[in-house]
């Protein structure tokens, strides 16, 4: 694949196959943040778990899936551009800093769950 005859059907198979296995990453972390402040939350006092607990974490683990797909609106274009190459050096930069913001949110969000008086 040359820059020049990059297809619309091959920068989206390459996006997918570049995110996707990504996201198993993307989302253990995730989920360990969410761990920690339940763990710490469950040692320091009796954890209220209830059905509303469970529904937030459903509907952020859905919002951050969401916002993962976020990085195809910035692939796709680039790799359709004159600067595929030099895109394609920079998608773990966007990876890492994509999964520093979302785990600060995580951590936001649960602190607002799981730690409420704070």
């Amino acid at each position: 694949m040359s820059d020049q005859t990059t297809t619309l059907r091959e920068a989206l198979t390459d996006a997918m196959r570049y995110w996707e296995p990504r996201r198993v990453i993307y989302n253990f972390v995730l989920v360990a943040v969410v761990a920690i402040h339940a763990v710490r939350q469950w040692m320091n006092s009796e954890l209220a778990v209830t059905a509303d607990t469970f529904f937030w974490l459903f509907i952020l683990a859905v919002l951050a899936n969401v916002a993962y797909c976020a990085a195809y609106l910035a692939d796709i274009p680039a790799q359709l551009s004159g600067f595929r190459s030099e895109w394609l050096r920079l998608r773990l930069a966007v990876l890492l800093i994509g999964l520093a913001f979302a785990a600060i949110l995580a951590h936001y969000f649960s602190q607002a769950i799981f730690w409420p008086d704070i």
